[in-house]
């Protein structure tokens, strides 16, 4: 929830017209920028799936052994399993993470 602090200072800048102060109240994104091409869920390093966001490195771990434990990812929905992921950030990821087939192909979702 926004605090009465970040609601005075949003319209402190709004009446004085300073865009930079409100780009300030902006959460940035944790974590390294967003990949370029989709990660696949099968093969990504942990390293590429902490470049997700929101990613830290225990969800990194928890993907790999989930992929481990149950044969790897059969849909992309299937990352709504892992602990600490939910609808939320589940919507986030969805546009930049696949699942591969056997082959490693990935297979758009």
């Amino acid at each position: 929830m926004t605090s009465t602090f970040t609601r005075l200072a949003f319209v402190a800048a709004l009446a004085i017209g300073a865009p930079a102060i409100v780009a300030a109240q902006e959460p940035a994104a944790k974590g390294a920028p967003a990949p370029a091409s989709a990660v696949n869920l099968n093969t990504a390093s942990t390293a590429e799936l902490e470049g997700l966001p929101g990613i830290g490195p225990r969800a990194a771990q928890r993907i790999v052994e989930f992929r481990t434990k149950n044969g790897g990812f059969k849909k992309v929905e299937d990352l709504m399993k892992i602990q600490g992921i939910g609808e939320r950030s589940f919507l986030r990821l969805r546009p930049l993470v696949t699942v591969g087939s056997a082959k490693g192909e990935a297979k758009p979702q």
